[in-house]
């Protein structure tokens, strides 16, 4: 049906109706100018649905000539939205309506406009070019920095002796006894180094570079006896000696070792800088002092015997013998001895009337399959006794007390002392300070004394966190327990800290430990806790 007077036009992208009044004109309605619309190829403009409703009403009543713009030609709109922290950024794309539709190249300039160099997702990039609409659809990401791996050591030899234990976060050291002393010989390589690496740079969707943290280097420790590196590798260390390994932090040292018959009036007392085997035993009045283990493989029979690292003792310790070692301890036995232990002491089966100590953990009858037994004596630990029989119907008191540790007490005291002096020494420079500005600092003194202060400063604030690290390690003792794996039997006084227990009936088997809110010794069993 034909339509005269009416007209499609377009100025600027934005398509007009042109009317001129025609009496012979059928009626026009809504279905009539979008069919005009499409002819003229507007059908996918942006239409003005209120200006349609107008356009039909006036032009079934006007009777003069206007003009009414229905519609507009829209091209494709993009926005880029970049994250805060300028690592992402996400495009979204409006359709074209009846205009130009976004290309590949539309998208690159907005996104070079907006700033976005680094990282762009070319599939992306494509997609969206395809499909010519999305929402927030990421379009680029930056890459983060990856530092450095600092460097690495990696021990060699599998059975070094170490003097130094980790502590778990039950304050536990994870303790494995060997009994014996590893050798190894020249050339034998015992540690390798691996140098620490650069890192990649990360970069941001706008260009900008996230500079990588270089990996901290670390050489062999220094003065490591016994070992010299490679001729052919720098980075690798090996033995230069016949002797004990020992792992030290950041490398390895080999100790000495001397191997005896025996310890006894024909041998004399041995005093040596290394570690010490003694193939049999060590009789009454003999001494062995050694710098790192003592290995027994028979028994000590009233001897003294003291190591910086550990002792081990295949037999018994018997006879008022004294054992003192700056790591751990063990032995089958003991029976009236003194024996001091800087981490663990473990006997595989009884401990009689003796005088125990460790600075950790105290292990009694762990090999014995429930009969071993602590009876008399006065046995002090950190952190842990376990032991499968707790006293004896037919012996006095035995003694127990937990939570103590003078090391730790007396590192305390002193660390304070430190901290006070520490303190005074910063506040004297601030108060020098105070009196060179109000004299204006004739003699140029003032960044010398500010340097000398801020270096005081730091100085107070490591041993502040040194305090803190200590009272963290101190406070385990709140948590230091007694492990009965069969039970209690006769007079048993347990003392943690200032509190004591005096047990004078038998438990079953369960767990004794202090109660840190009401302050009172706690038995745990099956049946539930309550006071000992």
């Amino acid at each position: 049906m034909a339509f005269p007077g009416l007209a499609i036009t377009e100025t600027d992208q934005k398509i007009f109706l042109q009317v001129q009044p025609d009496s012979a004109r059928p009626a026009v309605d809504a279905a009539t100018l979008r069919g005009l619309l499409a002819e003229f190829g507007a059908a996918d403009c942006a239409l003005d649905e209120n200006a349609l409703a107008l356009a039909v009403q006036d032009c079934n009543t006007q009777k003069e000539p206007f003009s009414m713009q229905l519609a507009q030609r829209r091209d494709a709109t993009i926005h880029i939205r970049i994250a805060a922290d300028d690592m992402l950024a996400d495009i979204s794309v409006h359709k074209a309506q009846g205009g130009k539709a976004a290309t590949v190249a539309d998208l690159t300039h907005a996104l070079a406009e907006a700033g976005v160099v680094f990282g762009i997702d070319d599939a992306a990039l494509l997609q969206v070019a395809e499909r010519n609409e999305c929402a927030a659809l990421p379009i680029a990401r930056g890459t983060l920095p990856q530092d450095g791996r600092d460097a690495v050591f990696k021990e060699l030899v599998v059975h070094a002796a170490n003097r130094a234990p980790k502590v778990n976060e039950s304050g536990l050291i994870d303790y494995r006894e060997h009994g014996n002393i590893d050798v190894v010989r020249p050339g034998m390589p015992l540690m390798r180094r691996y140098p620490p690496t650069p890192g990649m740079d990360g970069r941001t969707v706008r260009g900008r570079v996230l500079t990588a943290r270089l990996g901290h280097d670390e050489p062999f420790a220094a003065s490591l006896a016994g070992t010299q590196p490679s001729k052919d590798d720098p980075n690798l260390l090996e033995a230069s000696v016949t002797g004990q390994p020992v792992l030290v932090s950041h490398g390895v040292m080999v100790e000495q070792v001397l191997q005896v018959a025996e310890v006894n009036m024909a041998t004399g007392n041995i005093h040596f800088d290394g570690s010490v085997q003694v193939k049999g035993d060590v009789v009454q009045g003999m001494k062995v002092e050694a710098s790192g283990d003592i290995v027994v493989a028979g028994m000590v029979d009233g001897g003294f015997l003291q190591a910086g690292g550990d002792i081990h003792v295949a037999g018994g310790v018997i006879a008022h013998a004294t054992l003192i070692a700056g790591c751990a301890v063990s032995a089958r036995f003991a029976q009236d001895v003194n024996i001091r232990a800087g981490t663990i002491l473990s006997l595989a089966d009884t401990a009689l009337e003796c005088e125990l100590e460790s600075l950790n953990q105290i292990v009694i009858g762990a090999q014995s399959h429930g009969r071993g037994r602590l009876v008399g004596g006065c046995t002090t630990a950190m952190m842990l006794l376990s032991v499968p029989v707790l006293g004896s119907s037919k012996a006095g008191i035995t003694r127990v007390v937990m939570g103590v540790n003078a090391e730790l007490a007396a590192q305390y005291a002193a660390l304070e002392h430190r901290l006070e002096q520490e303190k005074a020494n910063e506040e004297a420079l601030e108060k020098l300070i105070k009196q060179v500005t109000a004299a204006k600092d004739p003699k140029g003194m003032l960044p010398r004394i500010q340097a000398s202060r801020q270096h005081a400063m730091q100085v107070w604030g490591q041993s502040l966190m040194e305090k803190q690290a200590l009272e963290q390690q101190i406070a385990l003792a709140l948590t230091a327990r007694i492990d009965v794996e069969a039970g209690l039997e006769g007079a048993v006084d347990l003392v943690f800290g200032t509190h004591v227990a005096r047990l004078r009936r038998e438990f079953s088997a369960g767990t004794f430990s202090l109660d840190p809110t009401e302050l009172v010794v706690m038995f745990s069993d099956g049946l539930g806790s309550r006071p000992a």
